[in-house]
């Protein structure tokens, strides 16, 4: 999304290999909908593509038409994505005008509060599951209260679970000096337990070697910790107190 800013979590080095445990976090929006124009893109960035006069709205009847958005619910993703088809992006397509069969996907709605209402532009808060297209949203809300409506502004407040971290701007992020602000990469997995190991255990799970006997809570996954030298990966503790290793990190002498 071009007009898009707030929070893009980057993992360096190493922590790539957690990069699909945040895939899977909550997000945290804050967007506005301009209610009365369609865009093509869904967002300010394409061609007005439908107009409708926009009813008569108070902030109760707002708030009322949003609540039918919160829980689980399915969502076909827009043209404008970069899902492939057949090895396509949906994106390339729909600039050819060109529109497909999209298959709806199931996503979770936390939270969806009406932050601002100024003349027909309607600002919200929405915490939503990955696959929430916030586009297709402002759209749905827009018909719901009777006309119809494309995004103007949208930033993303957070990713679960860095809601209380300080964003760091691009130009920081590639200064020399940013390594004191980087972090750990276990902070990225609060939900996980962790188990620690001696030196001579966590050289047995870097080789492959399961360990029996653990006690580290239920089963499941876990964080590692070797005694001494801190967090080195991830592995799965079964009911018997087994612990494989499951995703590492190399080590750098």
């Amino acid at each position: 999304d071009p007009l898009a800013s707030g929070m893009l979590p980057l993992c360096l080095g190493e922590a790539t290999k957690i990069a699909g445990d945040l895939l899977e976090g909550r997000k945290c929006y804050t967007f506005t909908v301009r209610l009365g124009e369609r865009s093509a893109t869904g967002d300010r960035e394409g061609e007005i593509v439908e107009r409708i006069p926009v009813p008569a709205l108070d902030a109760a009847a707002i708030e009322a038409g949003a609540t039918r958005f919160l829980g689980s619910s399915s969502q076909i993703p827009p043209m404008y994505s970069a899902i492939k088809q057949q090895g396509q992006p949906l994106y390339k397509l729909a600039r050819k005008g060109i529109e497909v069969e999209r298959v709806p996907r199931s996503i979770d709605i936390a939270s969806l509060e009406l932050q601002r209402v100024e003349g027909d532009e309607l600002s919200w808060r929405v915490l939503c599951s990955k696959g929430t297209y916030v586009r297709v949203l402002a759209e749905d809300l827009a018909r719901v209260l009777g006309t119809c409506g494309h995004v103007v502004a949208l930033r993303r407040e957070y990713v679960e679970p860095f809601a209380e971290f300080p964003m760091l701007r691009l130009e920081a992020v590639t200064a020399a000096s940013v390594a004191a602000a980087l972090v750990p990469a276990d902070a990225a997995l609060p939900q996980l337990p962790g188990v620690e190991v001696d030196s001579p255990s966590a050289a047995r799970l870097r080789q492959g070697q399961a360990l029996g006997g653990v006690a580290g809570g239920p089963p499941g996954r876990v964080k590692l910790y070797e005694a001494d030298s801190g967090f080195f990966g991830l592995g799965e503790l079964d009911a018997t107190g087994t612990l494989r290793p499951s995703r590492l990190f190399n080590r750098h002498e």
